[in-house]
């Protein structure tokens, strides 16, 4: 009877050294570690006048990534990127001084449009000027070439050297008509950054898009902030581009002024929500030019991570952009600070915190967290760019990308919003965390605006590695329905991209956004024991992406 007992025992213990469970940890561990006043402290010290806006290649840079790399070593976090806690992120700084008006030259009379009011534009070139020389105008609907949805506004249509006029936002999106593309939800065909590269690619000269402060999701007031103000890019020295001359924003009205001078009305935007729409010259030719600047220097996305106890070569990484914009136009008050409490030091912020809960974790994260805050984000996701094309953690073991931008200022939600929902299987995870601490998920407020193609995770998921981005929820506690949602909407209107986004510990309340990190943690967490992979759903356009690398 020993024997055989002795023997099952035996046996039992093989087989747990051959099929180990994964590590197990208390529901609270790390929980604590959350604070909302260390929270609020650094949300204030990140986006005081002192860090002058935080933009790249500035003394404010500088102050953010020391602030960064000190707060990281005081967490306890090792150096990320070898022994530097630095990853250098070669860009050009492209200042541009556009003349002031533009010539419209029409059979019905020549007039101009005025810059910044009627239009915005800039270059994403490195000569010394550019220009337009009564170049043709054309409209070319959506400006979209999407094979799978069987749509293209430029068949047919000659654009080489020519300036193109696109709506924004996706077809079928001023029509209201939910059955074309995916319905309210925006895919990155309706980002103004597609219509930029799918002109350059058909050989166009250079590319307009008409403002709509609903297809958009801010007003024109956000893209008049770039008039002739400096852009950071990567450096594009040695590599092939395909690039327009000038690119840029029209106001609505300075559209439908140009209809009219072409013959035609708002008859032909609404065309254009109507399959096997056919794009049309306008008979208008445009004159107008850009001196450029150029100044090549590097930036630097920030990196600590804590090493895995079992599977240090797999990791799990938690981002967040540093930078915002600088000095630059006046508000009405006169303060030309864009100090971007919200947008991004609240994040920023955030991932302290996030470092903070992994290291009082009682047991070690059996994979490695890296904590990683990129920079030049408000310029076109380029740290998040340049990371992705040269990992410093190779992406088939990257199990998971965790992004913030912008956290709960107005406090404690019932729900929480999953942004770009139906990706991966990290939302399925989310959501069973979220049970745990009875929360809920929403569904996306503004799904028109397209923001899963708008914050660095969208880097990540092209390079195939699942990638989970979160929104504060609109159920307040306490508070009447929608207030949430009148908050977030106040919030672009009045201090999106403006200096009004300040940090105001009085008015501020966190602990909301404090639920939210914890949910965040809970996530990763789960992640840090054992060997799941979270995957990519049917349907997802970065599923084949994945497969292929693993």
């Amino acid at each position: 009877m020993n024997r055989i007992f002795l023997s099952i025992v035996s046996a039992t213990l093989l087989l747990a050294s051959c099929n180990p469970k994964e590590a197990t940890f208390g529901e609270e561990d790390g929980l604590a570690a959350f604070s909302s006043d260390s929270l609020g402290k650094h949300i204030a010290e990140l986006s005081g006048d002192d860090f002058e806006g935080r933009k790249p290649f500035t003394a404010g840079e500088t102050k953010t990534i020391q602030y960064l790399k000190e707060k990281f070593i005081a967490a306890g976090l090792e150096p990320g990127n070898g022994e530097s806690y630095f990853q250098e992120v070669p860009m050009v700084n492209i200042t541009t001084d556009a003349a002031p008006v533009m010539q419209v030259k029409s059979a019905k009379g020549n007039f101009t449009l005025q810059g910044p009011d009627d239009y915005v534009l800039w270059t994403n070139k490195t000569d010394a000027a550019v220009s337009l020389n009564n170049d043709e105008l054309v409209f070319a609907g959506y400006g979209v070439v999407a094979p799978e949805y069987n749509w293209n506004d430029y068949k047919g249509l000659d654009v080489k050297g020519k300036v193109v006029m696109v709506l924004v936002n996706d077809p079928g999106f001023n029509a209201g008509d939910t059955s074309l593309f995916k319905g309210k939800t925006m895919t990155y065909y309706g980002r103004w950054t597609y219509k930029f590269e799918e002109a350059a690619r058909q050989g166009a000269k250079a590319c307009l898009v008409i403002h709509n402060t609903e297809a958009a999701s801010y007003p024109f007031t956000v893209v008049q902030n770039n008039w002739n103000a400096s852009r950071l890019r990567l450096d594009p020295r040695g590599r092939e581009e395909q690039l327009c001359d000038m690119i840029g924003w029209v106001s609505g009205p300075a559209a439908k002024k140009l209809l009219t001078a072409a013959g035609k009305d708002t008859t032909l935007f609404t065309s254009a929500d109507v399959r096997g729409f056919k794009g049309t010259a306008l008979n208008l030719g445009l004159s107008t030019s850009i001196r450029v600047k150029t100044n090549y220097n590097q930036s630097n996305n920030v990196i600590g991570k804590i090493t895995g106890s079992k599977y240090p070569d797999e990791t799990i990484i938690y981002t967040a952009h540093w930078d915002h914009l600088g000095i630059g136009t006046p508000d009405e008050t006169g303060d030309s600070i864009y100090n971007g409490a919200l947008d991004n030091a609240s994040a920023t912020a955030g991932l302290l915190e996030l470092a903070r809960g992994f290291k009082s974790l009682p047991t070690q994260p059996e994979r490695t967290i890296v904590f990683l805050s990129v920079t030049a984000e408000e310029q076109g996701l380029w740290g998040s760019a340049y990371y992705a094309q040269n990992p410093v953690y190779p992406s088939n073991k990257t199990v998971a990308n965790i992004n913030m931008d912008g956290l709960n200022w107005y406090g404690k939600t019932k729900d929480v919003i999953i942004v770009g929902q139906g990706q991966s299987e990290l939302e399925d995870y989310l959501q069973e965390e979220a049970a745990k601490v009875n929360r809920t998920i929403t569904p996306e407020v503004h799904p028109e605006a397209g923001y899963y193609y708008r914050s660095d995770h969208f880097n990540f998921a092209k390079a195939g590695i699942p990638a989970l981005y979160i929104s504060s929820g609109i159920d307040v506690i306490g508070k009447e329905s929608g207030y949430g949602k009148k908050m977030n909407d106040i919030y672009t209107e009045k201090n999106y991209h403006r200096p009004s986004d300040e940090y105001d510990a009085a008015t501020w309340k966190l602990d909301g956004a404090i639920d939210d990190l914890q949910l965040l943690f809970r996530v990763g967490r789960r992640l840090a024991y054992g060997q799941s992979w979270p995957q990519w759903k049917a349907g997802s356009e970065f599923k084949a992406i994945r497969e292929k690398s693993r």
